[in-house]
């Protein structure tokens, strides 16, 4: 840290994204990307926009919320897009969080939201999940604050009953409840079909899980018309061509393959049960998931070592020093080669530990 370093800033704790090693080649178990590539139709989108990149992007981004609109069945003029789904949870967390209407959200969620609540100086209160790691409404039935809900949540991957949100919606009317929905593809039912109900929604996602677009970052955000305008004012004054003309024609392209997408969907959830049932057979607890990732632990082994010996088997899972998970490791679902792997890995770990106790 510098001497120059804002005072503001000096307290902040960054957000520990997940590992992408150089060092050798990993199966890579440990962000939730998804296992197959973009179809050819979105590579060719991109490469068509080779000759444009030297102009700026359309800051409206008026094809590709034209052709979300079309795919999801809501006005163009409810729906933002933006640099990821960060960006638009930056954004929505400035627009509609301060001191006078402060942040909530869970103590196990994703690990954004307070560094994001910090990075603005906005005040926020935790809220501890159950013991089964489940979110309990009444927790946040008349809370009287700015609420973010991760659904399915990260990383246990539970999902929330829309009946759940939409009791939460009504009881905080005068204020803004954020659903994150970024592994919806995986399991549940979407809450974008309540945003012409409620003015006090939104709904963001990602093409980074399903869409199989992580690296091309591209997020979105569902909401009333006001809402809209509000998180437009603050992307206008930060960075309106905050989505590249690249990323743009892919998603647009993308979106238009969604039988594609949705077999993949279909398939890595047919992955997913399948690693749960090896895991459950193997002694472990699973969380019950609902989007492409397992949540999961063994008395057999820490989980910080089974990170660690996965680790140098060349395989990438995602483990968390938080003392209530810290046994716990999430376990991004791949494809059924990689899955048989994993659990071939898993028992030769099993068998090292059991060795050496003898």
């Amino acid at each position: 840290m510098s001497r120059f370093f804002a005072d503001q800033y000096k307290d902040l704790t960054p957000y520990v994204p997940g590992e992408q090693p150089q060092d050798k080649k990993y199966i890579k178990l440990n962000t939730n990307e998804s296992p197959f590539e973009p179809p050819e139709s979105v590579k060719n989108a991109v490469s068509g926009q080779a000759d444009t990149a030297r102009l700026y992007s359309d800051p409206d981004l008026t094809a590709l919320r034209a052709q979300m609109a079309q795919n999801y069945g809501i006005p163009a003029d409810n729906i933002v897009m933006s640099n990821g789904s960060d960006e638009i949870l930056n954004l929505a967390f400035m627009a509609f969080a301060d001191e006078k209407k402060p942040l909530a959200f869970a103590d196990i969620t994703y690990g954004f939201y307070k560094v994001i609540a910090e990075l603005n100086s906005i005040p926020y209160t935790v809220i501890p999940l159950k013991e089964d790691f489940s979110i309990r409404a009444d927790d946040y039935v008349g809370l009287g604050k700015t609420i973010v809900i991760a659904n399915p949540n990260a990383p246990t991957g539970l999902y929330l009953e829309l009946s759940k949100i939409e009791r939460i919606l009504k009881s905080n009317p005068e204020n803004v409840v954020i659903v994150d929905e970024a592994y919806i593809d995986f399991g549940g039912e979407s809450a974008v079909c309540l945003v012409k109900k409620y003015d006090n929604l939104i709904v963001t996602g990602t093409f980074s899980k399903s869409r199989s677009l992580a690296g091309a970052r591209l997020g979105f955000a569902f909401a009333n018309q006001k809402l809209i305008a509000d998180i437009n004012a603050l992307r206008y004054s930060m960075n309106p061509y905050n989505v590249n003309c690249f990323t743009s024609a892919a998603g647009i392209a993308a979106l238009k393959e969604k039988s594609y997408f949705d077999n993949n969907c279909k398939v890595i959830i047919e992955n997913r049960d399948f690693l749960e049932a090896e895991l459950k057979s193997l002694g472990f607890i699973v969380i019950p998931s609902s989007a492409n990732f397992v949540f999961a632990k063994t008395s057999l082994i820490g989980g910080k070592e089974l990170y660690l010996r996965l680790k140098e088997k060349g395989i990438l899972i995602r483990h968390f020093d938080n003392d209530r998970i810290k046994d716990y490791n999430r376990i991004t679902v791949g494809t059924a080669k990689q899955m048989k792997t994993l659990i071939e890995k898993i028992k030769e770990v099993l068998e090292e530990i059991e060795n050496e106790k003898c």
